[in-house]
């Protein structure tokens, strides 16, 4: 009997672990599915940007970049895939485990049942249960064998409604498990489908890299002159961060004079000013949060990395990454971009990433410039044909900034940066995607 009892403890707690497994396996399989749903989405807005229909080197320099985003995207989504399927296959080894374990519950309890209606035939009979009874040698032991046959009766019943019960819980799992291997049939086609869309976009990909390189002349021209406008643009980016750090530094100077006399004044009267703080010791140079007094500002924005919206309304694609990198089909042609560019559709708008104030409004090569500062974080938002903000002015997240101009060849790419100070950070680790 305590063998017994032990045991059955013994399935309680192995139940107990099961279904919390169970349910994480579930919340990853739906978070998953989430992801992949996301990732769908892009592959549809970036499908939606058209290629230049010029034939010049610069628009195809273009049309190159876009066909590698795009095929970045499918190979992240078959990725997601995938992850996906990898998941489906531990959730079913999961359930056949659990099936098998219940069909053998199943088969026991029939056994016991069987068991227990071979014993009643033999005994089936009112006189045999009442010869049984009054057979025994004491009142006691009469008692003991009355309350046998009702508990034994009782017992029958409830194996009964056990195995029917077991029963549907076979079934039910049984449907599980095959809903899952479906789910995982559908997701091998889909991948299937998408390594072809895939195979074709490579296709266009070689196709486009082929004519770029019957022009390597004016491919090396077009290089270079982007690499002479991405230096010139990023001096006078770092000019007018240098002049936002110097006047903030200006201001907290003045703040701190007047703290200072303030704190002399209140020293005059036998206590210290209200709000006086230590200042900081000889040589100490704070951060720009703490001139401008927006420490908070910036903690908040730190803690939303990786969440920040788009700075780009519609449809969207990022055409140039961050940092140093080859451009893909392209032997010797590296790129050295110190933010993003995203391209969107005709009459996309920069909006800011965050809460700030706009700092800097400047001209470069025809277009506009917005510098947003966000406590000791700056964002950049380049070439814009318009812009409906001014220096000094409080923004929103997501107000919108301006319009992003669309060149000759019909591209709307809007050039972002992100910078700490003078620190130049990687976009998309802070951008939500």
């Amino acid at each position: 009997m305590m063998k017994a009892r032990i045991l059955w403890q013994l399935c309680l707690l192995v139940g107990s672990l099961a279904m919390p497994l169970a349910a994480q396996t579930n919340r990853q399989i739906e978070a998953l599915k989430t992801q992949r749903g996301e990732l769908q989405e892009q592959i549809r807005q970036s499908e939606s940007l058209l290629l230049s229909t010029k034939k010049d080197v610069k628009s195809q320099l273009d049309d190159l970049a876009l066909i590698n985003s795009r095929l970045e995207e499918r190979r992240r989504y078959i990725e997601a895939i995938e992850e996906e399927m990898a998941a489906l296959d531990g959730d079913i080894a999961r359930l056949d485990k659990q099936l098998k374990r219940l069909a053998a519950d199943l088969k026991e309890k029939q056994e016991k049942y069987a068991s227990s209606v071979r014993y009643l035939r033999k005994n089936r009979t009112i006189e045999e249960k009442l010869m049984f009874i009054f057979s025994a040698r004491t009142l006691s032991q009469a008692y003991r064998r009355l309350r046998y046959v009702n508990e034994y009766a009782t017992y029958q019943r409830v194996q009964g409604e056990q195995i029917k019960e077991k029963q549907g819980q076979v079934e039910a799992k049984r449907q599980e498990l095959q809903a899952v291997r479906e789910e995982k049939t559908l997701l091998l086609a889909e991948r299937e489908e998408e390594r072809a869309k895939m195979e074709k976009q490579e296709q266009q990909q070689r196709e486009l890299v082929d004519r770029l390189k019957k022009k390597q002349r004016g491919l090396q021209a077009e290089l270079n002159k982007q690499r002479k406008k991405s230096r010139q643009l990023n001096a006078q980016i770092d000019r007018l961060i240098e002049q936002e750090i110097a006047a903030a530094k200006r201001r907290a100077e003045e703040a701190e004079r007047k703290r200072k006399a303030e704190a002399r004044k209140g020293a005059g009267k036998g206590k210290p000013a209200a709000g006086a703080t230590p200042s900081k010791g000889k040589g100490e140079v704070p951060m720009m949060e703490e001139y401008t007094g927006d420490r908070q500002l910036s903690g908040v924005f730190e803690s939303n990395r990786g969440k920040l919206p788009m700075p780009i309304t519609g449809a969207y694609a990022v055409v140039s990454h961050f940092g140093q990198y080859n451009v893909a089909g392209l032997k010797n042609v590296q790129l050295d971009n110190k933010g993003i560019d995203i391209k969107g559709s005709k009459g996309a708008c920069a909006r800011a990433i965050f809460d700030g104030e706009v700092s800097a409004v400047f001209q470069f090569g025809g277009t506009t410039g917005v510098l947003v500062r966000h406590g000791s974080y700056i964002s950049v938002y380049c070439n814009l044909s318009s812009v409906s903000v001014k220096r000094g002015q409080k923004l929103k997240t997501q107000e919108q900034i301006g319009t992003v101009a669309t060149d000759s060849s019909g591209n709307t790419v809007l050039h972002f940066q992100l910078r700490k100070e003078k620190t130049k950070l990687n976009p998309e680790r802070w951008l939500g995607r």
